[in-house]
């Protein structure tokens, strides 16, 4: 099969096509015949030698993908040959086939093309299991929402909004701020001409959750944003991992500061993750309160191209590569 491969850690450069064999699927897999595989951040950290795969997985990239199955495993009765589904993977997406767990398999929502499905699960997995399965938001709350309108604060703003609480989200331009107000933000703050901090505050009392992708110096304003008994949950830290604070802060506000990473969670979990969303999440794109957010979708031959526009940062939404 072909395949995008690293050809050593690095730059968008590195990526190369390639060819291997055709994975088989073990006895709790489904081998998915790829027609789409979504771009994430964990792809381009991989990419540049920092995030290495967990034992036993895939070293090719891609965390997501959408397809028909091609095959199943000798234990696996809720899929069938033929079927279109999407699906969380622990990389391997890159590529025209992918076996993948089945229990981390989900039936294409609301009639969504297989363009549309790859950008479902890597974001709402993660948004999901960090904000809302824990219940981190309360109902009604006030949802701060950093980088709204890339593929994690897409889902996030979407969620939020579609759950019923008033969310706050950062954006850097006019384009962006359309963008996530049209999802449902009640409040786009442009980073570059206000200070989230200040409008949180004044304009709601502090907020009761922040997911952040950016850390540095954005740590202690996210404590200063927050009200008492709020919640931070850290996803990345695009501007650095490292911070000097008080702690003073978190104890007097009783807050919870949090963080994870979804590809080293057990498969029970993410199977649990899978359920609920079929459960909560899937039918509201049935009824129309939530829509896939593909902002740009490229061939798998352009991988190169389409980590670029990533780390570029002006893409809106979700970046999918098409087999």
């Amino acid at each position: 099969m072909k395949v995008i491969e690293i050809r050593a850690p690095g730059g968008p450069q590195v990526l190369t096509a390639g060819e291997r064999e055709t994975p088989r699927p073990a006895p709790t897999q489904v081998l998915v015949q790829v027609k789409a595989a979504g771009v994430n951040g964990p792809d381009l950290v991989q990419r540049a030698g920092h995030y290495p795969p967990p034992k036993g997985a895939s070293d090719l990239l891609g965390l997501e993908i959408a397809g028909t199955v091609a095959a199943v495993g000798s234990g696996v009765t809720s899929w069938r040959v033929g079927d279109h589904l999407c699906a969380l993977t622990n990389g391997g997406g890159y590529a025209h086939y992918c076996a993948v767990n089945a229990d981390h398999c989900l039936p294409i929502p609301g009639g969504l093309d297989f363009t549309a499905a790859a950008s479902l699960p890597e974001t709402f997995f993660t948004v999901w299991s960090n904000v809302f399965l824990p219940k981190r938001l309360p109902q009604g709350g006030v949802f701060l929402v950093h980088g709204g309108a890339g593929g994690i604060g897409s889902t996030a703003v979407q969620l939020g909004s579609a759950l019923g609480a008033r969310v706050f989200t950062t954006v850097a331009d006019d384009a962006q701020a359309e963008f996530c107000h049209n999802l449902g933000a009640a409040r786009t703050i442009n980073f570059r001409e206000e200070d989230f901090v200040s409008v949180v505050r004044d304009e709601a009392g502090g907020a009761d959750c922040v997911l952040d992708i950016i850390a540095g110096e954005y740590f202690e304003r996210n404590i200063k944003a927050c009200r008492h008994d709020a919640s931070i949950v850290q996803l990345a830290f695009n501007g650095g991992a490292k911070v000097t604070t008080s702690l003073m802060p978190i104890m007097l506000k009783r807050l919870t500061y949090t963080g994870s990473t979804l590809r080293s969670r057990s498969d029970e979990f993410k199977a649990q993750v899978a359920n609920e969303l079929r459960e909560h999440i899937w039918p509201l794109f049935e009824n129309g309160r939530l829509r896939p957010m593909v902002g740009q979708a490229l061939a798998l031959e352009q991988a190169r191209a389409a980590h670029e526009l990533m780390e570029s940062t002006t893409h809106l939404g979700k970046i999918v590569l098409t087999v």
